[in-house]
């Protein structure tokens, strides 16, 4: 590829594959070309990353123009693809004096449907890392509770408990004692099936081989059930899995819990336990998941991650996986030094 690409030359729905050398950093002058260099990444200078389907010419430019419209600064481009199955991406690094805000960046990349983030500081793919997840709605697509109530033919009386949790009238662990009462009696043979066959988050298996291969570790923290979680430690890779024990006598659910709640406080007090007991740094950890019970979490982690997430999960986390492959999580971790 050149190092300078005159940009006047080159038609707008020209894929940026075929114009720009992945992995290397560009200077983004006046809508007019882009120059190879060695930018100056310092502290104060963040990254935006845009990702999902393949990018093309016409996508940099009007992302440089909304990303000029914050900052006088120079602007540095970058187009890369952390992993062979995922679609080319582009990376922009600009000083933070004037940032644009998660949600700009969003619609923003929404617009051009496309997936938006600002990155600061994030785990990187380059050393080993931690990766702790939450299960229900994230790793796998089902909420396990409501598929065991739905074969007991007591989901309704579960989803009316569900929303006054939702609604703030019950805590989690209170909610959990009283779902997990309402399945008392429920034979372990009616959700044997429902283990054996748990759908996996489209993506979640491909992630989970492709961070194993750069030497991360992998843990699911889960207010749902060891029964399941369990259950996905071989075809996920895991190193740990933490969630809640449903007490079984003859056969089938007596409707109690066992031990320890595994609730927002324990999910985040996992993340720390499993760095410290893998000595791995803070900063090179990921927390993600889907609801507000994953918060806490996500906060404690380096990069805190919302996959398909509720709005306010979305609104708070560092970032957001709204649609897609998660795999797609690779692009927040594998944006070229």
């Amino acid at each position: 590829m050149p190092s300078i690409i005159q940009l006047g030359d080159i038609e707008l729905k020209t894929p940026i594959r075929t114009m720009m050398s992945l992995g290397q950093w560009y200077h983004y002058q006046n809508n007019t070309s882009l120059s190879q260099v060695n930018p100056p990444l310092a502290n104060t200078w963040q990254t935006l990353c845009f990702f999902g389907e393949e990018v093309a010419s016409e996508h940099l430019i009007k992302l440089a123009k909304f990303i000029a419209e914050f900052t006088a600064q120079p602007i540095y481009v970058c187009a890369y693809q952390p992993h062979k199955s995922l679609p080319v991406a582009l990376a922009f690094s600009i000083d933070t004096s004037h940032l644009p805000t998660k949600a700009q960046v969003r619609a923003v990349a929404d617009a051009l449907h496309l997936q938006g983030a600002i990155i600061s500081q994030a785990p990187t793919l380059e050393r080993p890392g931690l990766l702790v997840m939450d299960m229900d709605s994230t790793a796998i697509q089902i909420e396990c509770i409501d598929e065991i109530a739905r074969l007991a033919d007591r989901f309704d009386e579960v989803a009316t408990i569900t929303a006054q949790t939702m609604a703030g009238s019950l805590s989690f662990a209170q909610s959990l004692h009283r779902r997990v009462a309402s399945l008392e009696g429920v034979k372990l043979s009616q959700i044997q099936a429902l283990k054996e066959n748990l759908p996996l988050m489209p993506g979640i298996a491909m992630l989970c081989q492709s961070l194993k291969q750069h030497g991360w570790s992998l843990a699911i923290a889960s207010g749902g059930f060891t029964w399941f979680a369990e259950a996905l430690i071989a075809p996920l890779q895991l190193d740990a899995v933490f969630a809640n024990t449903l007490e079984v006598a003859n056969e089938q659910l007596t409707g109690k819990v066992l031990g320890e709640i595994v609730d927002a406080d324990k999910k985040a007090k996992v993340l720390e336990q499993l760095a410290g007991q893998l000595s791995i740094p803070m900063a090179q950890t990921v927390a993600i998941g889907d609801g507000a019970n994953d918060l806490v979490m996500m906060a404690k982690a380096q990069l805190g991650v919302a996959i398909h997430g509720k709005p306010k999960v979305v609104e708070q986390a560092d970032a957001a996986i709204c649609e897609g492959s998660l795999l797609q999580l690779l692009y927040l971790l594998g944006v070229p030094n």
